[in-house]
């Protein structure tokens, strides 16, 4: 994605206003957004939430239920048209396969790549999926509801990012809605524009999405939508995966039949103890429960059922995951564009991408290093949260208002790299971030960049390293040592340790 400038060209030594959120933009108090329960985004940076199905199922407000209720109708009309003939080329397309809502500024990918959307690919798995994981819809056995994120455990290649996008692009026409009754109450006439919107309804009778016109808000030459807080989640669905591998010794207990639960345990033991002398490795452990959930596919349904029966712990999870995201990316890097505000020489415009590039990145470490914001990484128990993506969005920021064409996750075929400066077929830097605590730094400093730069035909690139304790500070130096890299080739450490910090109001 492009990196959208807050203006195109700022003033010579006039700092910007420190605008990054839905409430700078559009004239709002962030009191207004709050009371209305909407979650403040970014029209500049994309944030880590997306919408959880779940809080859909288990909220116990009507309008979230319904919406859930209606997520499962369009399926069912999916599964019974796929039922009566096989699906064309043109009706997979119009069914199945949706743009990302990126008007949400919201969200995550897990291919490295924004935009992709749901493709035929998606269209190929769900389609056929639909007879045998969702042919009792309204008719469960073991679950009390019918839910979307089934896919995602028993269909490989379909993940959160998936999910969460069909979820999205099904509750479109209620975001449309929710922003427009908002915007018309407190965002002022002069940013508003009256737009069509696409896929907004589903008319049943004709089979085909409807569009409607709105007044939104406008910005960048694109409407922009809010999302309820309470239906937001941070890093996974409540129904997942990975839950669902760890909490399989619970799943298998809830199998009521006491005869099914004994071939269960059987079946699995069996699987996992093809090497007596030793202990069953974490990946052996994972591929048993994969082949025991494939034999037996009913307790995907008893897992799905215990998840439900803890429907207020995924609540309490969203509410604080929302919250943590509030705290380091509306709070923590609102004082960051203060600071930047602050800096009247930032915005000067320096020769090359590589000058920029490095300009950037230096004031981005000056001010974890010596403008707390080291605190963007860690959670409120003092735990750093360690991930590159808060990195990266971080950098996002710092990049608002730049002279060059920054796009981010870029791949040239030989996966993403993180950032790009260009201006120009000739003059092109590129930008890696990374932790310390990768366990393939080495080999990533020695060998990637190169491979991305021939792949991007320059030769200008920056690795940039965050690292948290002093013992992750030497393996960082040691590896440098031993490939020989400098500052001056280069690399870049930011200190993000919280026990050699001055306070804010001792830094200079």
């Amino acid at each position: 994605m492009s990196i959208k400038a807050n203006t195109a060209n700022p003033p010579r030594n006039c700092p910007p206003a420190a605008k990054i959120y839905f409430s700078d933009y559009f004239d709002v108090p962030p009191e207004a957004l709050a009371d209305y329960g909407a979650f403040n985004v970014s029209p500049v940076v994309d944030l880590p939430l997306f919408v959880d199905p779940f809080l859909l199922f288990t909220s116990n407000k009507p309008k979230y239920k319904a919406l859930h209720e209606e997520i499962i109708r369009y399926l069912k009309f999916l599964r019974d048209k796929s039922s009566q003939s096989a699906m064309s080329p043109g009706e997979l397309k119009a069914w199945y396969c949706f743009h990302e809502v990126k008007q949400n500024c919201l969200g995550f990918c897990e291919t490295g790549n924004k935009g992709i959307g749901l493709g035929v690919g998606f269209a190929k798995t769900l389609s056929s999926s639909l007879h045998s994981l969702f042919n009792d819809f309204g008719e469960e056995k073991v679950t009390k509801g019918s839910h979307l994120e089934k896919l995602m455990l028993i269909s490989g290649g379909v993940g959160r990012d998936k999910i969460s996008d069909f979820t999205t692009n099904l509750i479109k026409g209620f975001l449309v809605k929710y922003t427009e009754t908002f915007a018309a109450k407190h965002v002022p006439s002069r940013l508003l524009r009256r737009v069509a919107v696409s896929h907004v309804e589903f008319d049943y009778e004709i089979g085909a999405w409807k569009s409607g016109h709105f007044d939104l808000p406008w910005f960048d030459d694109d409407f922009v939508l809010l999302t309820p807080e309470e239906i937001l989640t941070k890093d996974d669905t409540w129904i997942n995966k990975e839950d669902l591998r760890r909490d399989f010794p619970q799943i298998r207990a809830c199998v009521e039949n006491d005869a099914l639960r004994a071939q269960i345990d059987n079946y699995f033991r069996s699987v996992l103890q093809s090497d007596k002398d030793k202990e069953p490795t974490r990946k052996q452990e994972n591929e048993a429960i994969e082949a025991t959930l494939r034999r037996f596919p009913q307790l995907v349904d008893y897992y799905i059922r215990f998840k439900e029966d803890n429907g207020d712990a995924a609540i309490e999870r969203s509410r604080r995951k929302v919250a943590e995201v509030d705290l380091r990316f509306i709070q923590n890097i609102g004082a960051l564009a203060h600071q930047l505000s602050l800096n009247t020489g930032f915005y000067l415009t320096p020769e090359t991408t590589l000058d920029e590039a490095k300009e950037r990145v230096s004031y981005l470490k000056h001010v974890i290093e010596n403008q707390d914001g080291y605190r963007m990484f860690y959670g409120s128990d003092g735990t750093p949260i360690e991930r590159e993506k808060d990195l990266q969005i971080a950098f996002k920021l710092v990049c608002v208002g730049s002279p060059s064409s920054v796009d981010a996750e870029v791949n040239n075929g030989r996966g993403p790299v993180d950032f790009k400066f260009s201006r120009g077929a000739h003059d092109k830097t590129l930008i890696e971030f990374k932790l310390a605590g990768n366990a393939k730094l080495e080999q990533n400093l020695e060998h990637q960049v190169a491979v991305y730069e021939k792949a991007n035909r320059t030769a200008q690139s920056l690795k940039v390293i965050l690292f948290f304790t002093a013992s992750e500070q030497f393996k960082v130096q040691r590896i440098m040592k031993k490939l020989q890299l400098t500052e001056e080739a280069g690399v870049v450490l930011i200190d993000a340790r919280r026990d050699n910090k001055p306070s804010a109001s001792n830094a200079t």
